[in-house]
């Protein structure tokens, strides 16, 4: 139930796109326990000669980078899995991409489960859901 939106440097790749998806998946579903089979993720690029940091482009640095903003429930996890978490994904992209630019982020979004959902139902209806028919 995660939403993963996931942004790389460099021209768009369709391997790269989906190594990057299976393991951001991965990954949250390990560290952050979110069900792999309701897990989306979006993957977008942005030329290494468009994307700056420190003033200069990636090109010119000769690096990669990336971007990854992801939603979940608020206070499902706690700070430690969070920590965790970029941790993770960090080490796993620096093997993915190569001379990983430190200026990479990792966004954990969390939001109320009554404003967050999936097939046109509310998280939090689905919580009550499972808790009534419990």
């Amino acid at each position: 139930m995660p939403l993963l939106n996931v942004t790389l440097s460099g021209e768009p790749d369709d391997a790269r796109a989906a190594t990057v998806a299976a393991t951001l998946s991965a990954i949250t579903a390990r560290i952050l326990r979110k069900d792999p089979q309701v897990t989306a993720v979006a993957v977008s690029f942005v030329p290494a000669t468009r994307w700056f940091t420190g003033g200069v482009s990636l090109a010119a640095k000769g690096a990669s980078s990336f971007s990854l903003d992801i939603l979940v429930v608020d206070g499902t996890n706690t700070k430690d899995e969070k920590a965790a978490y970029l941790d993770a994904v960090f080490s796993a992209m620096a093997g993915l991409l190569p001379n990983l630019d430190p200026e990479s982020y990792i966004l954990v979004r969390e939001v109320k489960a009554d404003a967050y959902g999936y097939g046109g139902r509310t998280q939090e209806r689905r919580y009550v859901e499972r808790h009534l028919a419990a």
